[in-house]
């Protein structure tokens, strides 16, 4: 079967095309180093105690990572996504189905010209294709670069940092079905495809290209979803959207919830951070918009503000049956609606009492 992405390629072009770090001395480095993993333990205690949550299943210590690990992490878990996935949609056909090596060349490329522009901006990422159940991965040159760009103080927003992703941790750890269940809905979104393997591949491998178009010349006004998405894909679409949503939505709120106890500057953090995410000259604006940033940027307002009304209305234990299998999962229209999403795990439950 032809090779529907040159991985090799893929990560070779991301590590040549990824930008350099802030400079840092070799002591400070390690220190950085050092100072992640003491505060991702920390924050780790402050999660179970403000959330209730407590792992389920072991997991691996964190990630303190460059760039280029970082980007070589992400191309290793989507090859083991998307190789048994292509096998699967080709029947295992021989070469010639979907492309020849220039295809899966040019494929290469443009996913690592993607993987380098993202390598440069995230700073967390708790990964769950590659490994079970996931690993939690810190981006130490992007949270370094970014508190200098803030002129934040390091050690708060490096444990605010640490707070948001291991809340993200916790979630697929404390609850143990949720990795299954979020891959499972990544297949269910791809068995959806109603125009057959060939093609939603060629939307797929399409959709690869202009988002690495983009990222060159910025004249594109879709996302990604808009150009691989087919009808039958937009119920899976909505319950994926909810489901990350809530994720984020609920990292957030832990973060802000334990911030003024353990970060005396997280006001100032917060309001500079926001700042930052919703600024961006014209070419970062539309890279944004095609890679579905802005979508995700909604996400974090809206599945906070969610988790808050549930949170107000039945309490945080009442708020944890949200994890109690897939069934409570909140549905995509409920995310505007706490009240609907309690009436329906919880029941009828009294009027929010008044503060004061």
């Amino acid at each position: 079967m032809a090779q529907f992405v040159d991985w090799d390629l893929a990560a070779a072009t991301a590590g040549a095309l990824g930008k350099s770090g802030p400079r840092v001395s070799y002591d400070e480095a390690t220190e950085v180093v050092a100072d992640l993993r003491r505060l991702t333990d920390e924050a780790a205690e402050h999660v179970v105690a403000y959330t209730g949550l407590r792992p389920q299943v072991e997991f691996p210590p964190v990630r303190v990572v460059d760039r280029r690990d970082w980007a070589a992490t992400n191309i290793a878990g989507l090859r083991e996504v998307i190789t048994p996935l292509v096998s699967r949609l080709s029947g295992d056909r021989r070469p010639g189905a979907f492309g020849d090596a220039i295809g899966s060349r040019l494929t290469g490329v443009q996913a690592g010209t993607v993987l380098a522009y993202l390598s440069g901006r995230v700073l967390g990422q708790y990964e769950v294709f590659s490994t079970d159940p996931g690993q939690l991965m810190l981006v130490a040159p992007n949270i370094v670069e970014v508190e200098r760009k803030l002129e934040a103080d390091p050690r708060d927003f490096r444990l605010w940092v640490c707070l948001h992703e291991v809340t993200h941790r916790t979630q697929f750890t404390a609850v143990p079905w949720m990795r299954g269940h979020f891959l499972g809905e990544v297949q269910a979104f791809v068995d959806a495809s109603q125009a057959g393997g060939e093609h939603f591949l060629e939307r797929l491998r399409r959709g690869v290209g202009t988002l690495a178009d983009s990222i060159r010349n910025p004249d594109g006004r879709a996302s990604v979803l808009d150009i691989v998405q087919t009808p039958g894909q937009r119920a899976v679409l909505d319950r994926l959207t909810a489901l990350m949503t809530l994720l984020e939505g609920h990292a957030e709120f832990v973060m802000d919830g334990v911030g003024p106890q353990v970060v005396p500057t997280v006001d100032q953090i917060r309001a500079r951070f926001n700042r930052r995410r919703e600024s961006g000259n014209p070419l970062e604006k539309a890279i944004r918009k095609l890679l579905g940033v802005d979508v995700k940027m909604r996400q974090y307002a809206e599945g906070r503000k969610f988790v808050h009304g549930v949170v107000e209305r039945v309490g945080m234990d009442g708020f944890n049956k949200v994890f109690s299998s897939p069934l409570t999962l909140p549905r995509l229209e409920e995310l505007a609606d706490p009240d609907a999403w309690v009436a329906r795990v919880h029941g009828p439950v009294g009027p929010i009492p008044a503060i004061g």
